[in-house]
């Protein structure tokens, strides 16, 4: 902004130059621009677009369906104000078939650690209304970072999966990032808890890292974890299966076993995610956390006779 002022000086007595008493010289002035003020403005800018996600109405969208959003799910998982984001400014690097053109901050995952029941756990959450919840190259790095951290903090993680699987526009990066995240799996196996929580229609590599973690969450009727999806089976196999029987919640937990627990909703299941992490050590360098019990040690439950079936070939 440019301000002009007008100075004026009387002339000496005598001087004055026809009808004119005052001459005037005009000086622009330009106020100084405090730059942190300006970086301040862009930060605030930046992180009202990397809240965003895949746009407002999409979140809107979900929360009128009764779905919380991947920053939502972080929020009620962890203690207040105690969540501390990681690279969230992150976005793709790929120009194929049109992606320059949908980039966005975050690139669909969220990323970082705070205290459940104040004990620190690191955390990844994938947002289904960016590309799908899919993962790139930058995706895949931000998990791997967050993976590292917790490994090298001895502390638990848990990652929260809502997504399609790779993004094919960015071909074998994509497939790359999957392969450093299951060596992440694997190094980290035996040494701290590793917890998946399915929160949405999971589907090819997207399911590969949680079937090797210790604990997977599913949510009942919302939930699912295949593969391949009911379309490719009926074109391939000429069989038709609804999204349930293949994947669903009730299928993993009670036939293939893949699933450990099943929530009524979003919210119950990560209850259950904070009541499990109670019972587990940091570490395989810690003992389990010290809790009163109520229960007699010797109590006898007739139901656990049920459990092991006595014909062997019966699983």
């Amino acid at each position: 902004m440019t301000a002009r002022w007008a100075v004026f000086a009387p002339f000496p007595p005598g001087k004055a130059v026809s009808g004119c008493f005052f001459a005037g010289l005009i000086i622009q002035w330009s106020p100084q621009v405090n730059p942190m003020k300006t970086k301040i403005k862009e930060l605030i800018k930046l992180r009202e677009e990397k809240d965003a996600a895949g746009g407002l109405d999409k979140l809107a969208q979900r929360r009128a369906r009764g779905l919380l959003t991947a920053r939502d799910r972080i929020e009620y998982l962890f203690d207040p104000n105690t969540f501390v984001e990681l690279q969230g400014y992150i976005s793709h690097h790929s120009g194929n078939f049109g992606l320059d053109k949908k980039k966005f901050l975050g690139d669909g995952v969220i990323t970082g650690f705070g205290r459940v029941n104040d004990r620190v756990v690191y955390v990844y959450s994938q947002d289904f209304t960016v590309l799908g919840g899919s993962l790139g190259e930058m995706h895949a790095k931000k998990i791997v970072n967050v993976m590292d951290l917790a490994l090298r903090a001895g502390a638990p993680i848990v990652g929260i999966n809502d997504s399609g699987g790779a993004r094919i526009q960015e071909g074998i990066n994509s497939l790359a990032g999957y392969g450093d995240i299951f060596f992440r799996n694997t190094i980290s196996s035996g040494v701290i808890p590793q917890i998946s929580v399915i929160m949405g229609p999971c589907a090819g590599g997207a399911v590969y890292s949680p079937g090797i973690t210790d604990f997977v969450f599913m949510v009942d009727k919302s939930s699912y974890m295949f593969v391949t999806g009911p379309e490719v089976i009926k074109a391939v196999n000429k069989e038709e299966v609804t999204f349930e029987e293949l994947g669903g919640a009730q299928s993993h937990a009670t036939i293939s076993g893949v699933a450990h627990f099943v929530g009524h909703d979003e919210k119950d299941t990560l209850d259950m995610v904070k009541e499990l992490l109670s019972y587990l050590p940091a570490s395989n360098m810690e003992p389990p956390p010290d809790a009163e019990a109520s229960d007699p040690f010797d109590r006898m439950d007739d139901r656990l006779n049920e459990i092991v079936p006595v014909n062997p070939n019966k699983p």
